[in-house]
């Protein structure tokens, strides 16, 4: 069951309510419906890249644990705003000594969103926290670094490791809110969206509206006009003038993205996925020295070495595919 008022957007009207609904991740989410029906939840840390439904499948499955208590049983903090000890030992500390009442056998349930953003001292403080009040309070940590919690509080919880979502479970979203939404999207419109999107099926779906919204067609030339990303069947014919050694066809394609605007991070953000695309076709052997410069190139561009020069120094290098050994 899905729902929304007409005014919100479409990532919070399109959210799922119940883990039916969450899409992707299937073994995961098996597991919480296990929980959901025996109630007994453990304290989790919920682990992966954004937009694949973390937050989203633990507040679904608070939902049907707690029924009618949801609202009083439930606190969800986003710890990149509100990461200091003093959070933790005010608003955390107090949800967890509150009494609520909720079905036999069931807990509150403290759901921190961007957790690896909590300093050391706040995580030291929620250690002791999920320990002193672990008969009545269960934590769930969503994070896109798990590596970041301390082992003290990772060793407190169960780890559930989220993947990207497949491109089929985005477009079947995508399908459902075109239609409930009865707007104009053509078939490459979609294929456009599940590109940029890369398995995020937030950035889909606000591409989405976006797209229909500024536009009122979801084609592929308006979803790249609109996300202003660089048109990978450019990047295409970019790789194939520099396997066939033709520089200065290739230096005079990178120049014209470079003076329309984009930044050498999102050239080379969108040549990495062209790349590791299935449909890009050349020699396996060319395909990785290149994903190793463009890599490379990410790095530095990171680091703000992201000039034109740096740009021609990639494609200087890249040229001819990869060194004969």
């Amino acid at each position: 069951m899905l729902g929304g008022a007409d005014s919100l957007p479409w990532i919070e009207k399109y959210r799922p309510l119940y883990l039916d609904d969450v899409v992707g991740n299937v073994d995961i989410v098996d597991r919480l419906k296990t929980v959901a029906k025996e109630g007994n939840m453990p304290n989790v840390i919920l682990a992966g890249p954004p937009g694949i439904g973390k937050t989203s499948s633990i507040l679904c499955l608070a939902r049907e644990m707690l029924g009618d208590a949801y609202k009083e049983g439930v606190l969800e903090l986003n710890a990149s705003d509100e990461r200091g000890v003093d959070v933790v030992r005010e608003k955390i500390k107090m949800f967890a000594q509150k009494k609520v009442s909720l079905p036999v056998g069931k807990h509150k349930l403290i759901v921190l969103d961007e957790a690896d953003y909590l300093t050391t001292g706040s995580q030291q403080a929620l250690r002791r926290i999920m320990e002193i009040y672990s008969n009545t309070t269960r934590f769930a940590l969503a994070c896109n670094e798990s590596h970041k919690l301390i082992e003290a509080i990772q060793s407190r919880c169960v780890m559930l490791r989220y993947g990207k979502l497949q491109d089929s479970d985005v477009l079947a979203r995508c399908e459902h809110v075109v239609a409930a939404e009865n707007i104009a999207a053509t078939d490459d419109g979609l294929a456009a969206i599940l590109f940029i999107s890369d398995g995020d099926m937030r950035h889909a779906v606000n591409a989405l509206q976006a797209t229909y919204s500024g536009c009122g067609l979801v084609s592929e030339v308006n979803v790249f006009k609109v996300v202003d990303s660089p048109h990978p069947a450019l990047l295409l014919e970019l790789l194939a003038d520099l396997q066939t050694n033709k520089r200065d066809q290739a230096f005079s394609r990178f120049q014209t993205l470079w003076d329309q605007g984009y930044a050498l991070a999102d050239v080379l953000s969108v040549l990495f996925r062209v790349l590791t695309s299935p449909a890009t076709k050349m020699p396996e052997d060319v395909k990785i020295y290149y994903l190793e410069m463009v890599a490379e190139a990410q790095v530095r561009a990171a680091a703000g070495v992201d000039s034109l020069l740096q740009a021609d120094n990639l494609l200087l290098r890249m040229c001819g595919g990869a060194p004969k050994p």
